[in-house]
């Protein structure tokens, strides 16, 4: 028995019969990428055609009449109470200070350990039968 790749064994198609053919499907992907390929183009071109604009710079000193500026600096602003500068007067340094390569560990004392406490016992069961 020779099986049809498309009919199958002895059933109904396996495709409908509106299906399109491989040539088909080629000339309509080469037609959407003429277009695609034209839109490109066309900005392409666009881009190089346009004005390039300059980089704003100020005028010249001798340019311009609008009364020149001042040469005085503006006044000073103080930094805030988390801008830098020298320590507050309640700052506490830190306990240990990090500037070698020996362990955290070794330059912190160690806690007091807690004393021991013996268990306590268990209250003495008695026989209720007695």
């Amino acid at each position: 028995m020779v099986v049809h790749p498309i009919v199958g064994p002895g059933g109904p198609p396996r495709y409908s019969e509106g299906m399109v053919s491989d040539a088909e499907l080629v000339l309509l992907f080469t037609v959407l990428h003429v277009i695609a390929l034209g839109v490109v183009t066309v900005l392409l071109v666009m881009f190089l055609r346009s004005d390039t604009t300059r980089m704003w710079s100020p005028p010249e000193d001798g340019e311009g009449g609008d009364g020149g500026g001042n040469d005085r600096l503006g006044p000073r602003i103080k930094p805030g109470p988390g801008g830098g500068g020298l320590p507050l007067p309640d700052a506490v340094p830190a306990r240990v200070r990090l500037r070698d390569h020996t362990r955290l560990a070794d330059l912190l004392p160690t806690p007091p350990r807690r004393p021991e406490r013996d268990p306590e016992r268990p209250p003495r069961r008695v026989p209720a039968g007695r």
